[in-house]
């Protein structure tokens, strides 16, 4: 019969295949909920081969899972989509601070008898889950806006950084050669402290316009200190798992960056966005023209071709639905409906995705910059809605702007562009648009989704 550790051992290797299946599920739309829902029963299996194992208090496992699961369908049924990157943030935070806690448990369960390998793996798991957790908290206050969302830039801060990045090095170094209780203990509440500090100063001066790229290295930053947490346990389900979170989150901010034509470093220590640019030769760019939703219905009522442009301000008003509606009523009236996705647009990875698929709108008709952008010359009309700076023409005509060398939807090349704002504020970088002055460019002000069920109503009749 096969024994019991054996059988744990088995279902720790078939929970990663089935993580490593789920996450190259995750690759695709199409596939994305299936292996969601794959990766969740690795999860559960691994889960259950855990409680195998002897030596287990159940009492507090239990309570646990209960208020772990409340938490979690409450919050499933109460977040609205638009708090979708927050949410993420907090999870990320939530995955930063449980390593560290696993990582102090176990230190404090065996403070005599742990060898210095396992005191390396300690140092990591709690460094890495104090600078996620407390990064994250920062990250969650500047998306749900209680923070600042500009860049917080402090005198001398990289260097200071760099001088509390050195000083967990030294102290760790001592922490692992220690044999001194009181030392071990002094020493390690000095490393939590510093790695807290280190999460917070880190993301501050980060603005709004890279959240995307924090977020994806903040769950990153989870998934490593989740496998260094397994090697302090020595859970091999723990180290998969976090390797394979901490690897894709890694890939997902290179591509991120690539995204904005950025290096990781310059969006981390650049403080981007701490200012406002203007336009370069504001004043020749001419009046903005406005157009009401009359008018607008009447050229989308003749257009034969549309690309609808979504970017935060859909978010925030919610839009995503009326949106749907109306790319279905233009379909209905023979026009040709794609929807231009640009991979940092929002606050979070696949920001827009997310919320047009929560709308239903069909995975076919998504298209990335590098599909729409050599054909938009054809497009009769562009409708941009609250997308700012991926599609300010500055990025690829002005060498002197902050986002110059950013790919960009050349929305301006289409016949006509429609840009839904409130006003004629500035987007996250704190860059003006030209886009906005275009000869071929009509500002629909107000609420975009009021806007869009405005336009959705015309073809209604």
């Amino acid at each position: 019969m096969t024994s019991l550790p054996l059988l744990i051992e088995l279902c720790y290797i078939f929970s990663a295949v089935l993580f490593i299946s789920g996450i190259k599920m995750l690759s695709s739309p199409m596939t994305a909920r299936r292996g969601n829902l794959i990766s969740s029963i690795g999860m559960l299996i691994a889960i259950a081969a855990t409680l195998g194992k002897s030596g287990l208090h159940f009492k507090f496992i239990i309570i646990g899972i209960v208020a772990g699961t409340v938490i979690g369908i409450v919050t499933a049924k109460t977040v609205a989509m638009t708090s979708m990157p927050e949410m993420v943030a907090l999870l990320n935070g939530s995955g930063g601070i449980a390593s560290l806690l696993v990582g102090w448990a176990e230190f404090h369960s065996k403070i005599t008898t742990h060898s210095g390998p396992i005191l390396l793996a300690i140092v990591l798991t709690v460094t890495i889950g104090g600078i996620t957790f407390s990064g994250s908290l920062v990250a969650f206050g500047k998306l749900s806006e209680k923070l600042p969302g500009k860049p917080i830039l402090l005198p001398g801060q990289n260097v200071f950084n760099v001088i509390l990045a050195a000083a967990i090095i030294i102290i760790g170094f001592m922490f692992c050669f220690s044999n001194s209780f009181t030392a071990h203990y002094q020493l390690f509440i000095s490393i939590i402290i510093i790695a807290l500090a280190l999460g917070i100063l880190g993301v501050i001066p980060i603005g709004g316009a890279d959240m995307p790229v924090v977020i994806s290295l903040l769950n990153s930053y989870s998934g490593l200190a989740a496998c260094a947490a397994g090697f302090v346990i020595l859970n091999k389900v723990l180290i998969v798992s976090g390797a394979l979170v901490g690897a894709s989150g890694i890939i997902l901010t290179s591509i991120m960056c690539k995204a904005m034509n950025r290096s990781l470093s310059n969006v981390l220590f650049s403080g981007f966005g701490s200012g406002t640019t203007k336009a370069k030769n504001k004043d020749s760019q001419g009046d903005v023209k406005p157009i009401n939703t009359n008018d607008a219905f009447l050229v989308l009522e003749a257009a034969s071709s549309v690309v609808i442009t979504p970017g935060y301000g859909m978010a925030v008003a919610q839009a995503q639905h009326v949106v749907n509606e109306l790319g279905n009523l233009l379909e209905e009236n023979g026009c040709e409906v794609r929807y231009a996705i640009h991979p940092v647009a929002g606050r979070m990875p696949g920001h827009m995705n997310v919320l047009l698929a929560e709308a239903n709108v069909s995975y076919d008709l998504l298209a990335e910059p590098d599909d729409v952008n050599p054909v938009m010359e054809s497009i009769d009309v562009c409708i941009v809605i609250g997308a700012n700076d991926v599609v300010n023409p500055s990025a690829r005509d002005d060498t002197s702007s902050p986002i110059y060398g950013m790919p960009i939807i050349n929305v301006d090349k289409a016949k006509t562009v429609f840009v839904l704002k409130r006003s004629m504020a500035s987007g996250f970088a704190g860059i003006e648009n030209p886009l906005f002055f275009g000869e071929n460019t009509r500002m629909l002000f107000g609420d975009a989704k009021a806007s869009v069920s405005a336009l959705a109503a015309k073809f209604k009749g």
